[in-house]
């Protein structure tokens, strides 16, 4: 549903390079392929430009788990990576401004079954272990150097009763607890959002807040004291230091009930040393990351801002501000119709460590570079300061997923990915804009030489009023064009998100397995334009259900495709149009809908989010029920015939399965029809992301025997009723 941001990159000519040829000693990419990939996450260049940090993500088969490190790798090329840490759970890498240490963020083993926080760790590249930083009590992360290599500044929660309770909340707790008397785990809920996918239960009296740690130990090697610079009942984002380290800069939503209003986060600053938050900037909207100029005197900061009236898409730009309180942002990119600082959907980003990239800003201030998405692309563009003019600095079919830039800006370490490379690091020249990046690391090199993998074809057709849609279509490897394939539609979910050149698992099993695969981007899509995205408002599922109809019929006239063998499946907003798809037509003889929504009115009232503005639909359920039955599958549940196969995870709180597959499951069980339900325990909305790595194994293998079943009339038992 609302869609997470990310990044991409990719040149025609490395993705030429990348795409491995058909071979007789190279094998079908497999699910439990999973097992063996390897992810880099969170680049982090030297100082110096010599070399690079990154995070190494990896699957513990046995454990079931992903465990993460902390590489380093020269930028030039001229070595492998090589550990640095030896944690199994370390993120974060931060280089120190001198470059000769690194600060990072670890997370001990259990010790005895308990778990311990997460802490900030110190070590040098001189060699050595490394030594934690913190002992907070919550743990501690972001950990960002000041300009002077002295300080770390950090996020945490205090380990206190919250300043919103009251004296006699805060005595009664601490006397019950003195007394050993029974401490309630009701909770009682005063805001509509109250709770969040990954995230569980909010806990309204934790707040995450900036501190402030020397960064060395004291004489004895003890740990210095940590100082709380950031107070009160709002959270922080993470901190970005003022050149001369006077002062710390960060967004943060001071609204106690947000829901209510269109605005979003805002910017703030306050003194390093402690002191007053004042106000920096804000917007109609919502600010999102922030970064200084060199000289300390403007900010450039990626922002959304609300249209008047109330959009279902508002389209991420560049803004520009003084850093004086009071300042006016200035929007750069009113002209560049694109996504700033947007990403490509993909199931394999890495599960862990996150990314990284940002704004990146010349030495002399006078442009930015960031990444934005473009027709299922996402590249480097650089943007002038004084008029917004664009240019291109990386261009290709592939996705920038992180990148970082060393100080004058002029080398930028990228990760890219492609539809048949998971993801590698490369040097780009920002001061030779369009030349090819430089490879640097092979991380899945020693896998990828062993598989049969298909490069995708891109195809644009007209759709039924004239809109031009983007596509892809993947086919089984050693196609024969005389033969007839079954066909998946793949569903993108957000809506507001896109598929495009980047490496997804799930299409290239299917196509191993026999599939021609079609994945394709209607409207409601991003990387189009503004108008593009926000025509669906009101209206979906809708015409974006045209849009996907007419793109397989436009594969249909290849004659490849056997009519009578195609199934759909998608996930989230994809599988919200999978239980639309199969109301409104035959046509498919299976479909998998993957944590999706059957009932708008159901979603409205029990989504981890709110729908209070008027995005999505005009008002709430009771004032516009004719839109909400309208566009709710479960309105036509009796049309359905196709076999579907109802994926959920248990602990999802964007979609919960309540309002969605178990709908649907208990629907057409009613009316006899063939229907089977598969539910994931503990799993959330992120299942086919970073959910755990046999749950994932599991869920391919279940999309895929529901289609073997149906599409290639395999025998099976599991589906049986028993």
């Amino acid at each position: 549903m609302p869609r997470l941001r990310r990044y991409t990159l990719a040149l025609p000519l490395l993705f030429l390079a990348a795409a491995p040829h058909s071979a007789p000693d190279r094998r079908p990419i497999t699910e439990t392929d999973l097992f063996k990939f390897t992810w880099a996450a969170d680049p982090q260049i030297s100082p110096s430009g010599s070399q690079v940090l990154f995070v190494r993500v990896n699957v513990n088969e046995d454990k079931d788990r992903y465990e993460t490190q902390i590489f380093v790798v020269p930028s030039d090329g001229s070595a492998p990576p090589r550990p640095l840490t030896s944690g199994r759970n370390d993120r974060s890498p931060r280089w120190s401004p001198s470059g000769r240490e690194i600060a990072f963020v670890r997370t001990p083993e259990p010790v005895d079954g308990k778990s311990k926080p997460s802490q900030i760790y110190i070590i040098s590249m001189d060699g050595g272990e490394a030594r934690a930083l913190t002992d907070a009590p919550k743990g501690a992360s972001s950990p960002v150097w000041s300009p002077d290599g002295r300080t770390i500044a950090f996020a945490s929660t205090p380990d206190s009763a919250s300043p919103a309770l009251t004296k006699a909340d805060s005595a009664k707790r601490a006397a019950d607890s003195a007394l050993k008397k029974h401490v309630s785990d009701v909770r009682v809920i005063t805001r509509a959002q109250y709770r969040w996918n990954g995230g569980g239960y909010t806990d309204v009296t934790a707040h995450n807040h900036i501190w402030t740690v020397p960064a060395s130990f004291t004489a004895s090697g003890g740990l210095q004291t940590a100082k709380q610079i950031t107070f009160g009942e709002f959270d922080e984002g993470e901190p970005v230091w003022a050149p001369d380290g006077s002062r710390l800069y960060f967004t943060s939503n001071r609204r106690l009930e947000p829901y209510y209003e269109s605005g979003g986060a805002e910017l703030y600053s306050v003194p390093a040393s402690g002191g007053a938050i004042v106000k920096v900037a804000s917007i109609d909207g919502d600010v999102g990351t922030i970064a200084l100029s060199p000289d300390g005197k403007r900010i450039a900061f990626t922002g959304t801002a609300n249209a008047k009236p109330v959009r279902f898409f508002d389209q991420p730009d560049l803004f520009i501000t003084d850093a004086t309180p009071g300042s006016t942002p200035r929007n750069l990119t009113t002209g560049y119709d694109f996504d700033v600082e947007s990403g490509i959907g993909s199931d394999q980003h890495a599960p862990r460590a996150g990314n990284g990239g940002g704004i990146i800003w010349s030495r002399d201030g006078r442009s930015v570079v960031v990444v934005t998405t473009e027709n299922g692309r996402a590249n480097l563009m650089r943007f002038s300061t004084s008029d917004g003019k664009v240019d291109s600095v990386t261009t290709g079919d592939h996705e920038i997923i992180s990148y970082t830039a060393n100080i004058d800006g002029s080398k930028i370490i990228t990760l890219i990915s492609t539809p048949v490379n998971i993801g590698d690091l490369f040097v780009v020249n920002a001061n030779a804009p369009r030349s090819a990046p430089r490879q640097i690391t092979r991380i899945n090199d020693g896998l990828f030489s062993t598989l049969d993998l298909s490069a995708p074809e891109e195809i644009w057709y007209t759709s039924f009023d004239g809109k031009r849609i983007q596509g892809w279509i993947l086919k089984p490897p050693h196609f024969d064009r005389a033969k007839k394939y079954p066909l998946i539609l793949e569903i993108h979910g957000g809506p507001n998100t896109a598929y495009g050149y980047s490496f997804t698992h799930e299409f290239l099993w299917m196509a191993a397995k026999g599939y021609v695969v079609l994945y394709t981007n209607p409207r409601g899509s991003t990387s189009y334009g503004q108008d593009f995205a926000n025509v669906i408002q009101f209206h979906y599922p809708g015409d974006d259900y045209k849009d996907l109809m007419i793109g397989v019929d436009e594969v249909l006239k290849r004659g490849y495709v056997d009519s009578t063998q195609m199934g759909v499946t998608g996930g989230s907003g994809g599988g919200v149009l999978t239980n639309w798809t199969i109301t409104q037509t035959h046509r498919f003889a299976a479909a998998v809908s993957q944590r999706s929504i059957a009932d708008w009115s159901g979603f409205w009232y029990s989504a981890d989010f709110t729908l209070f503005n008027p995005t999505w639909f005009r008002g709430a359920p009771w004032e516009d029920p004719k839109n909400f039955a309208e566009v709710s599958p479960i309105t036509y549940i009796k049309n359905v015939t196709t076999p579907l196969m109802l994926i959920e995870g248990e602990s999802d709180m964007r979609t919960p399965p309540a309002m969605g597959g178990e709908q649907m499951f208990r629907a057409l069980k009613y009316l006899h029809k063939p229907a089977v339900m598969v539910r994931f325990p503990e799993e959330t909305h992120e299942l086919s992301r970073s959910g755990r790595p046999w749950h994932r194994v599991e869920r391919l293998r279940h999309i895929v025997g529901w289609f073997d079943k149906y599409l290639q009339h395999q025998t099976t038992t599991v589906y049986d009723v028993r």
